[in-house]
C-alpha cells in the first residue's frame, strides 16, 4: 500500500507530459495596435483629446455568459496610446440592448467581481499566458487591481499608483485609464503583449470579453487572450525609487484597566533591479490598519485557516505562499511575527525573464525574553521556470532558524522545507494538474518527513471532472506552513456536468454533481470518507440554488471535544457515521438587497444530531453605504455529558464609502461558542496615491454587556515618496 500511494503521482506526471505540446496562441489574430502620443490626456473621462479618434479600436465584443457562441448585445469599444510616462486606456461601454440604473456596491477599491457593472483589463507583459497585471474600474470609478498568476488567477492584495475618471449617463459609461510605467513591471524590449478586455454587465445578465472565451473560466483567462502590438518598445522605466515611512500613535487599554500608550515609527523601500524584479525592503513595520478576521463557528477537528492580511506578504504572493495546495502549504506567513514582533524584512520577487520568475524573502524578529521566545530568521527561496506552452516547473526552500538559547525555550533550533512542483496547464485551459514532492528537516525528527502529491482535471463547457492523492507522512512537520493533518493517504474525485437550456429559459444551467473522499492510515484501512452527491441551478440573472446529500464516516484518529468547550472528549478509535442534508441559496446581485442562506439537517457524531443555519444578508445605498449582517447558528444535540448545545455566531458590518478617497468602515462580531465578542472600526482617507490616513479602534471581551474592558485606538500615517 506505502508504495502504491508513492507511485501514483509517477503515473500521473507521465500523463500530464503525454498531453504537452507546442502550439500557436488561440486568439493571436485579435491584435491591436498601440500608438505613441505627444498630446496631453486629460483625465476626465469624456474622451475629448483627438487621439482617440486615430487610436486602434478592440470591439466586436464575444458574449462568454450566458452564452458563449455568439457576439455581445452590448456594444464596446476600447483603445489605448502611451507617452514617456504613461500607458493611456480609453473605455466606451454602450447600453444599446438594455437600458437601466448601473450596479454598484460601493467607492470600495477592489469590489467585488460579479456584484458591479464594471470593466477589467488584464496585460501579460512577458507574452507568457501566465503571468502579469490586472487593473478594473466599475461604474461610479471605484478602482481594482491585481497581480495575474497561472494565467487566471488574480491576487487583488497587489496596490500601486494609477489613475482613473469615469462618466456615465443612459446611453453608455465612459472611462479613461492613465497607468505610469514605473507601476508595472515588464520586459524593456519586448513589443508583443497579451492582452484581455472584459465587461461585466448585470443589467443585460451579460458578460462579454474582446476575444472569445469559453463560459467555464474567468474572462481575463490568458490562454485566450489577444496581442496588444507596440509600434516601439515600451519606454525604459528609468531609475524607480519608492520610500514609504510611517508614524502610528497607539493607545492601550488592557483588562488590567493599565492604560499604555506608544509611538512607532517605520519604512518600506521599494526599488525596481530591472523593469521586472523589484526589491522591498521594511524596517519596523506595522498592521494596525490590516482587515481582521471574521469569526466562526470551530467544530472541527483540526487547525483552521485564515488568510494573511498583512501588506508586506500579500505583493507576489502567488511566488511564496501559493505552493502546494490549500491545505498543503510549506510557507504560511502568518506564522511570521505570532509571538515576536518583526523587526524587519527584505523580499526579492518577479520576472527575471519570459521564463524565469524568482522570489527571496528574509525576515528577523525580536527576542521576547519575558514569555521565552527566541529571535528568529525566516528565509525563503522560490524559482519558478516557464516550460512549454502555460506549465511550470518550480521549487521552494523554506527555513526557520532560532537565533540564541532563552532557559525556557522549548522551539526546535530549526525547521526547513524543500519542495518541487510541475505544474500543468494546456494551451487550451481544458487540462490542468500538479506534481508535488515536500520533504522537512528538523534536529530531532528522523524518517518519514515527506509529502507526495498529485491531482489532475479536465473542465470543458459541459464536463468538470478531477482526481487529487496525497501521502503525507508521520514525521513531516513545516513550523512556518499550513498543514493541519499528516500520516495519512489520501484519494479525492470530483465529477459534476452541467445542462444549457435554450435561450427562452430563465435558467442559465443546471446539473448534477458528486463528489468522494477518503482517508486511509498507513496500516492501509480507512479512517475517513465522504461521498456528496447534489444538484444545482444556475439562473440567468446570476441567482444559484444548490441542494446536496452528504455521507460521512469517521474513525477518531485523537480525543477530540464534539463541541471545543471542555466538556469532555471523545476516545480515540472510536467510529462514527452520519447523513446529512444541505439546500442553499445566493440571491441575484442586481437588487440593492442581496442575501445567501444555507441549511443544513442530519447526524453528528457518537450518534448525535446537528442543525446548522447561516444566512448573510446585505442592503446598499450605492455607492455610499453598505450594510450587512451575518448569522449563524448551529445546534447539537448529544449524549450526557455533553446535552443539547446551541451556538450563535453573529456579525455585522457597515461600510462608508463618502469618496473614492474616504472610507469608514465598522464590524461587530459576536462567537458564543468562544464567548467572545469584538468590534472593530477603521477611518481611511487616501490623501494621496497609495498615501493614507487611518484611524482604527479595536475592543473584545469576554463579557458581552459590560463596557470595553480590552480596546486600542491606532493612528496611523504614511506617505508614498517617488525618489
Amino acid at each position: 500500500m506505502y508504495f502504491y500511494f508513492k507511485i501514483i503521482p509517477t503515473v500521473l506526471f507521465i500523463f500530464f507530459t503525454s498531453f504537452n505540446a507546442k502550439s500557436q496562441k488561440i486568439n493571436e489574430d485579435y491584435v491591436l495596435k498601440i500608438k505613441k502620443t505627444d498630446q496631453k490626456i486629460v483625465l476626465d473621462g469624456q474622451l475629448n483629446e483627438n487621439v482617440w479618434e486615430m487610436a486602434d479600436v478592440a470591439d466586436n465584443f464575444s458574449m462568454i455568459l450566458p452564452l458563449d457562441d455568439q457576439k455581445a448585445k452590448q456594444f464596446s469599444e476600447i483603445r489605448m496610446t502611451y507617452d514617456d510616462d504613461n500607458l493611456y486606456i480609453s473605455v466606451i461601454f454602450f447600453n444599446n440592448n438594455v437600458k437601466g440604473d448601473y450596479v454598484v456596491e460601493s467607492y470600495n477599491r477592489d469590489f467585488s467581481f460579479g456584484k458591479n457593472d464594471n470593466f477589467i483589463v488584464a496585460m501579460d507583459p512577458f507574452n507568457n499566458m501566465s503571468t502579469g497585471f490586472a487593473f478594473g474600474l466599475n461604474t461610479y470609478g471605484a478602482q481594482w487591481d491585481g497581480t495575474l498568476f497561472n494565467g487566471r488567477n488574480v491576487d487583488l492584495n497587489w496596490d500601486t499608483k494609477w489613475y482613473s475618471e469615469v462618466s456615465f449617463d443612459e446611453e453608455k459609461w465612459t472611462a479613461e485609464i492613465a497607468i505610469p510605467f514605473k507601476s508595472i513591471r515588464y520586459k524593456d524590449d519586448l513589443t508583443q503583449w497579451g492582452i484581455s478586455f472584459s465587461r461585466l454587465d448585470l443589467k443585460a445578465n451579460e458578460k462579454s470579453g474582446w476575444t472569445p472565451v469559453p463560459r467555464q473560466f474567468p474572462s481575463i483567462t490568458m490562454a485566450y487572450s489577444g496581442v496588444l502590438d507596440w509600434d516601439t518598445p515600451p519606454p525604459d522605466q528609468g531609475a524607480n525609487i519608492s520610500f514609504i515611512p510611517y508614524l502610528s500613535g497607539e493607545i492601550e487599554s488592557p483588562q488590567t484597566g493599565i492604560k499604555k500608550s506608544q509611538l512607532n515609527a517605520g519604512a518600506d523601500v521599494k526599488l525596481n533591479l530591472t523593469s521586472s524584479l523589484n526589491l522591498d525592503i521594511t524596517l519596523n513595520p506595522d498592521f494596525s490598519q490590516a482587515e481582521v478576521d471574521q469569526q466562526v463557528t470551530n467544530l472541527d477537528r483540526f487547525e483552521l485557516f485564515f488568510p494573511e492580511r498583512r501588506q508586506f506578504f500579500l505583493e507576489n504572493a502567488d511566488l511564496f505562499a501559493n505552493f502546494g495546495y490549500t491545505k498543503i502549504r510549506p510557507f504560511f506567513s502568518r506564522r511570521i511575527g505570532l509571538n515576536n514582533p518583526i523587526v524587519g524584512g527584505i523580499r526579492l520577487s518577479g520576472n527575471i525573464d519570459e521564463k524565469w520568475r524568482v522570489g527571496l524573502l528574509d525576515i528577523q524578529t525580536h527576542e521576547d525574553k519575558k514569555n521565552g521566545f527566541d529571535a528568529e530568521n525566516f528565509g525563503l527561496f522560490s524559482l519558478q521556470r516557464k516550460v512549454l506552452d502555460r506549465s511550470s516547473v518550480g521549487m521552494i526552500f523554506v527555513n526557520k532558524q532560532s537565533l540564541g538559547k532563552l532557559e525556557n525555550s522549548s522551539d526546535a533550533d530549526y525547521n526547513r522545507n524543500l519542495g518541487l512542483e510541475y505544474n500543468y496547464f494546456s494551451s487550451d485551459n481544458f487540462w490542468n494538474g500538479k506534481l508535488m514532492y515536500l520533504k522537512s528537516f528538523s534536529p530531532r525528527v528522523k524518517g518519514d518527513d515527506a509529502i507526495f502529491a498529485s491531482n489532475l482535471t479536465y473542465s470543458d463547457n459541459h464536463f468538470l471532472g478531477s482526481l487529487q492523492t496525497e501521502y503525507i507522512g508521520e514525521n513531516y512537520t513545516a513550523e512556518v506552513g499550513y498543514v493541519p493533518r499528516t500520516q495519512y493517504f489520501k484519494f479525492e474525485t470530483e465529477f459534476s456536468y452541467l445542462f444549457f437550456p435554450n435561450q427562452d429559459s430563465k435558467i442559465q444551467s443546471h446539473g448534477p454533481w458528486v463528489g468522494a473522499i477518503q482517508y486511509y492510515n498507513f496500516d492501509g484501512n480507512p479512517i475517513d470518507s465522504g461521498t456528496e452527491i447534489g444538484y444545482e441551478l444556475n439562473f440567468k440573472n446570476r441567482s444559484e440554488i444548490k441542494l446536496s446529500f452528504e455521507n460521512q464516516h469517521i474513525v477518531l484518529q485523537n480525543d477530540f471535544d464534539p463541541i471545543r468547550t471542555g466538556i469532555q472528549s471523545l476516545k480515540a478509535l472510536t467510529e462514527h457515521q452520519w447523513n446529512t442534508v444541505k439546500l442553499e441559496y445566493n440571491s441575484k446581485p442586481q437588487s440593492r438587497f442581496t442575501y445567501t442562506f444555507e441549511s443544513a439537517y442530519g447526524g453528528y457524531l457518537q450518534n448525535g444530531k446537528r442543525w446548522l443555519f447561516f444566512s448573510q444578508m446585505g442592503y446598499r445605498f450605492q455607492p455610499y453605504v453598505e450594510l450587512n449582517s451575518l448569522i449563524s447558528y448551529n445546534y447539537i444535540s448529544l449524549q450526557d455529558p455533553w446535552g443539547n448545545n446551541g451556538f450563535w455566531l453573529l456579525g455585522a458590518k457597515s461600510n462608508f464609502t463618502f469618496t473614492r478617497n474616504i472610507f469608514f468602515s465598522n464590524l461587530y462580531q459576536y462567537n458564543e461558542q468562544q464567548k467572545l465578542w469584538n468590534f472593530n472600526s477603521r477611518f481611511q482617507w487616501r490623501y494621496k496615491p497609495a498615501s493614507d490616513i487611518f484611524l482604527v479602534f479595536n475592543s473584545s471581551d469576554t463579557r458581552m454587556l459590560e463596557p470595553n474592558r480590552n480596546w486600542n485606538l491606532t493612528l496611523k500615517i504614511n506617505y508614498w515618496i517617488n525618489l
